[in-house]
């Protein structure tokens, strides 16, 4: 199945959905058009989940670049005559973005192909696995103009590297090669740049047939865990598994190892 944008393209096949950025002449950079189209495709995914027919979602680039953050020339954002308010822009678009990218009731991968530069590298890293292509990078490239890093940049960054790494990356706005992404634990895995789509094709549709209930319950414990204290975990913890234990991905994986042969997880 695939649907028709203009500054994106969108492609569901064998329960992955693969939204791709596709601005490839300005390292698909974001304007307020692409942030529309992301929206849409965003709640077509919601509703492949609803049905079935979408378990798990790609992120990827067209061309050689990630996403190289937003594009300085949309008028909305674009420093004329009139000082722009870029807050507007973060609350209208880029906080939904990354929220609406963590609440999918699904795993979700980013496949970095090239630069993800600015509110580009956040959004990868707002992921659930991060996999890069050795060519590419991370660059926090918000202190060149001036601004924070937002997208979730201020929360995420500190959480993966620590204070000083996070700073340095915040404050410097150095290039982070794919290679040193990974050592440093900001990312899953720096694959070769032709294994990259197969890899992450390849894992995406082997979590698409796994067990997606508890893939999506896994995926909000963690994300919560950075805010609650362990009392408060424990008892999610408690709460996600007496979910998980009444739903058919458990009986089916039960009922599998019993039966000493492949579970067929259906999602519910």
């Amino acid at each position: 199945m695939a649907q028709d944008f203009e500054t994106i393209a969108l492609n569901i096949e064998d329960g992955v959905a693969t939204l791709t950025l596709n601005r490839p002449d300005r390292l698909n950079s974001f304007t307020d058009a692409m942030h529309a189209e992301v929206r849409s495709a965003l709640e077509l995914i919601r509703a492949g989940r609803a049905d079935g027919s979408v378990r798990a979602m790609v992120l990827t680039g067209a061309g050689r670049g990630f996403c190289a953050g937003q594009d300085l020339s949309d008028r909305s954002v674009s420093a004329g005559d009139a000082a722009p308010d870029l807050g507007v822009s973060v609350e209208k678009n880029y906080k939904p973005l990354v929220m609406a990218l963590r609440a999918l009731d699904m795993p979700v991968i980013a496949a970095v192909n090239g630069v993800a530069a600015g509110a580009g590298a956040n959004l990868a890293l707002a992921c659930d696995l991060v996999f890069a292509a050795r060519s590419a990078s991370f660059i926090q490239a918000f202190c060149k103009l001036g601004l924070i890093p937002d997208t979730g940049g201020t929360w995420i960054l500190p959480r993966l590297l620590g204070p000083a790494r996070a700073m340095g990356l915040a404050m410097l706005g150095d290039k982070l090669p794919a290679d040193q992404a990974e050592a440093w634990g900001l990312i899953w895995k720096c694959v070769d740049d032709d294994a990259l789509m197969p890899t992450v094709s390849a894992l995406a549709k082997q979590m698409a047939a796994g067990p997606t209930v508890g893939f999506a319950q896994t995926k909000k414990a963690i994300w919560a865990s950075s805010t609650q204290d362990f009392s408060t975990q424990l008892d999610m913890e408690r709460d996600m598994m007496r979910a998980c234990g009444q739903s058919d991905d458990y009986r089916e994986g039960v009922a599998a190892f019993m039966e000493k042969r492949t579970p067929r997880f259906t999602g519910r």
